[in-house]
């Protein structure tokens, strides 16, 4: 038996219907939360949509949360359900173009950064008089392991996941006098279709097999593992919970240890 340890608990995740977003999803839940989820994939909305709890306690929205109206739009729909949130999950990203940065695009930078920083403030802005008239709550980014240590041949989603690390201390001063609480979340080596991508792209542009960059994604942790998408569900529903009520302006590995990015 679960324990119900977030019931009555609503939550907002952004890219909620595939990967970190959904796995967190059925994490909250399964702990008794109404969850309120958006993404832009239209065919993962509609796997989403046939969960047992849909328009009961998960509500699913399209929104591409790059379109700063788009996201108004989205929380105009939520506030038709409820004018209070207990927590915001920004798990909106996407991985960017490998290579050295003299091989870049310009429109890739700049595309890296507004859809991993830019949409969460859009989220961020919106839901913070939400927290508030909650009379408190939690924020909760997700960044990386790169948004630490850097990440060689990826240096636009390095800076976008130090960007988000910066974000989240600077949040917690600001609002930890309104009772919310702001941390931030570092994944691990995450097996899934985005590290599929990224492995064939840095296959691709190091012209080695896919077999060896994927051992030596492992090979990054100490534990030497991977981390899973429910691995980071798990984390975002202890800091949403009750128990997590004194932290905040955390930057917290999910990553077995991770000791390298390269």
């Amino acid at each position: 038996m679960v324990i119900q340890s977030l019931k009555n608990k609503k939550i907002i995740i952004s890219a909620g219907a595939s990967g970190i977003g959904w796995a967190t999803a059925k994490v909250c839940l399964d702990k008794g939360a109404t969850v309120f989820i958006c993404d832009i994939d239209k065919k993962h909305l509609e796997k989403a949509k046939k969960h047992k709890l849909n328009k009961k306690k998960l509500f699913v929205y399209e929104c591409d949360a790059s379109d700063e109206n788009k996201v108004k739009e989205l929380f105009n729909q939520i506030n038709k359900k409820t004018k209070k949130i207990d927590c915001l999950i920004n798990n909106v990203g996407v991985a960017g173009p490998t290579g050295t940065i003299e091989k870049l695009k310009s429109e890739d930078w700049e595309n890296t950064l507004k859809i991993n920083v830019i949409s969460h403030f859009y989220f961020t802005k919106l839901s913070i008089p939400m927290l508030k008239k909650n009379k408190g709550g939690s924020i909760i980014n997700l960044s990386s392991g790169a948004g630490i240590m850097g990440f060689p041949l990826r240096s636009p989603y390095a800076a976008s996941k130090w960007a988000i690390v910066g974000v989240t201390k600077t949040l917690a001063m600001e609002l930890g006098k309104f009772k919310i609480r702001v941390n931030a979340i570092c994944p691990g080596t995450i097996k899934g279709d985005r590290m599929v991508r990224v492995i064939r792209d840095k296959s691709k542009f190091l012209k080695i097999s896919k077999k060896q960059i994927e051992k030596e994604f492992v090979s990054m942790a100490s534990m030497n593992c991977w981390i899973y998408e429910e691995d980071i569900g798990k984390m975002c529903s202890f800091l949403i919970s009750n128990e997590a009520e004194r932290i905040s302006g955390q930057i917290i590995g999910v990553d077995g240890n991770a000791i390298r990015l390269d």
